[in-house]
């Protein structure tokens, strides 16, 4: 069962930090993807943030280039998203998925957890 689970999430002012993870289970491939998603109420859900297995390409969203920080820690499976200087138009649902064939297409996604920023 390859379902993610995202947890991590909450509510923090503006200008704080949240570290969201999202737990694998099952085998990961080195080409493996894993991305972080978001979807603001009344907003088209965005990308955010992607790391192959390997480690060794990430790719960020502009709009957060410079805050967050994509990593993994294969040991445990889990991937990582750094959120810094947080802003009110960060606030949403954040969702992990896995393009686990390197296919192009997120076939597995969690069920979200909520991001809130207070200004």
């Amino acid at each position: 069962q390859l379902q993610p689970v995202e947890s991590g999430g909450g509510l923090v002012q503006a200008g704080g930090s949240l570290r969201l993870s999202c737990a694998a289970s099952g085998r990961l491939f080195s080409s493996t993807i894993i991305g972080w998603f978001r979807q603001a109420p009344g907003k088209e859900r965005e990308f955010v943030a992607a790391i192959d297995w390997s480690g060794i390409s990430t790719n960020y969203a502009d709009s957060v280039k410079g805050r967050f920080t994509i990593s993994r820690d294969n040991a445990k499976n889990t991937v990582y998203l750094q959120m810094n200087s947080l802003k009110p138009e960060d606030t949403a649902v954040y969702y992990c998925a896995l393009d686990w064939a390197a296919s192009g297409k997120y076939d597995y996604w969690g069920q979200g957890t909520q991001v809130t920023v207070s200004s």
